[in-house]
């Protein structure tokens, strides 16, 4: 059993009510969960003030609250903590109670707009396929190396994240690649970590729901460059405008890389196949089964990672030309009548302009490009127009449609994004609330050689309608459809 003043070591602490010296037995945040001898760590989240269920958690047995103002109504028995703030001091406790997993092992983190599932899951395959024990915490699923856990959050909780690390370490893992999202960053659920590397992909409209302008969004995401120790290497996208802004005030060592100017690591797109690409990383030739210019970026931040934690170049090279792509993220299956229907995770206009481009860029220029797509319900609202106008613009025919509603209506999505179509693209659009049923459409207008992007939701295998979640995979949607066209 951990000993309370332990866990609390680093943690910026104003006040204490009672004893340190005391046995703990678990880490709460959730009041519903707490046990015997409990720690409870009271949150102010966005919707709900944990610092309501204090009182509730102490009468399930929690010997130690921390919180950021101490109640009036104490418990004589009960130890209390007046920190500075509760989410840092929740990530820094767990950190102590899984005795520090971070520094164990090798832990990278990407962030972004953009790619960070990609480059993440990609890292770790290579380092799989180099012969190392490898762990990734990933929008998609997190890998305790050989062993898969269902992902939740981009970013877990801090306690699930040193959880997952602790476990990590036990198996011996060697190195982590984590995705750090910007609510992940500004919510201090990567406090107390060590990393021994960033990674910025890109920055691009997103989450301004959440973070209430641009600005913020991006200083959020240079914050976690900015607490990088000097030990570590920050490794960014310099052809993004925001790069440089990434590295300056950090400690770590800078490296950069890019496809347009110089950089450290540099690499040029000489073929683009739908079978692949063929590019040069650092005046090497390599084939890729990966596909686009988005994913070339991605590779080089791959084999940049790589080469910084010292793996050789030719290994890297070798691995990379044997990568697969992850899953939701330009997945693709050909109908027997020829028509390709590719399956993208792209939600915002950035990732869907370069999906499109790169469509366009691969095709030949007789095939027709059918685009669906939606936008999620109770987020960013700025940008559904963004994303009509470009779906609209780069592809031969849009069906708008439902992606995840949540709690609005689904049509009043559509009518929002319509708002962004260009008069003399208007013609090209159709509206079908029901993603099946715009999926179906969508293929029925194709003919051989035609091309079929359903982008959006990706790897995701429901959709959510009024806070349930009913199973739906587009892949599954597409690949049904298909093969029901092959028995008639």
């Amino acid at each position: 059993m951990k000993k309370l003043k332990d866990i609390l070591y680093k943690v910026v602490v104003k006040e204490v009510y009672g004893n340190t010296d005391i046995g703990i037995n678990n880490i709460q945040f959730d009041s519903r969960h707490v046990q015997e001898d409990d720690v409870f760590v009271a949150q102010k989240g966005v919707t709900v003030d944990g610092h309501q269920f204090i009182a509730k958690a102490v009468s399930l047995g929690a010997k130690t609250v921390v919180c950021e103002f101490i109640p009036d109504d104490k418990n004589e028995e009960v130890t209390y903590i007046e920190v500075e703030d509760s989410n840092a001091a929740l990530a820094i406790i767990a950190a102590n109670y899984y005795n520090n997993p971070s520094k164990s092992l090798q832990l990278v983190g990407v962030t972004g707009t953009n790619g960070k599932t990609t480059i993440a899951s990609l890292l770790y395959q290579l380092f799989k396929k180099a012969g190392y024990k490898v762990g990734l915490l990933s929008t998609v699923r997190v890998m305790v190396d050989e062993e898969e856990y269902k992902a939740t959050h981009t970013t877990p909780n801090s306690v699930a994240i040193n959880k997952y690390l602790s476990k990590m370490v036990e198996v011996g893992v060697d190195y982590c690649f984590m995705e750090v999202s910007s609510h992940g960053i500004h919510q201090k659920r990567t406090e107390g970590l060590e990393f021994a590397g960033g990674v910025f992909t890109n920055l691009s409209h997103d989450h301004l729901d959440y973070h209430e302008t641009f600005a913020e969004y991006r200083d959020v995401k240079k914050s976690f460059f900015d607490s990088l120790p000097k030990s570590a290497f920050a490794l960014v996208n310099i052809d993004d405008k925001n790069g440089q802004i990434m590295l300056q005030n950090t400690k770590a060592n800078k490296q950069t890389y890019a496809l347009k100017t110089i950089g450290d690591f540099k690499a040029k797109v000489l073929e683009k196949r739908l079978s692949g690409t063929l590019l040069t990383i650092n005046g090497v030739e390599v084939w890729t089964k990966l596909i686009g210019e988005f994913n070339a970026y991605n590779l080089l931040a791959i084999y940049g990672v790589a080469e910084l934690l010292g793996l050789e170049k030719i290994e890297i090279l070798r691995i990379v030309s044997e990568l697969e792509s992850v899953s939701g993220r330009f997945q693709y299956t050909v109908s027997e009548e020829g028509v390709t229907a590719i399956v993208d995770y792209a939600h915002t206009p950035d990732a869907l302009k370069n999906v499109l481009q790169t469509i366009n860029d691969i095709r030949t220029g007789n095939e027709i490009v059918i685009t669906v797509v939606g936008c999620g319900g109770d987020r960013d609202t700025t940008k559904r127009p963004k994303m009509a106008l470009i779906a609209s613009q780069l592809s031969d025919q849009v069906v708008f449609t439902s992606d995840n509603p949540r709690t609005e209506d689904p049509q009043s999505i559509i009518d929002q994004m319509e708002t962004g179509v260009a008069a003399e693209n208007y013609k090209k659009t159709l509206s079908i609330v029901n993603r099946r049923q715009a999926i179906k459409t969508a293929c029925k207008l194709a003919t051989s050689g035609d091309i079929v992007l359903i982008a959006g939701k990706g790897h995701e295998t429901y959709q959510e309608i009024n806070g349930v979640r009913h199973h739906f995979d587009d892949l599954e949607e597409v690949t049904n459809y298909f093969n029901q066209l092959k028995k008639h």
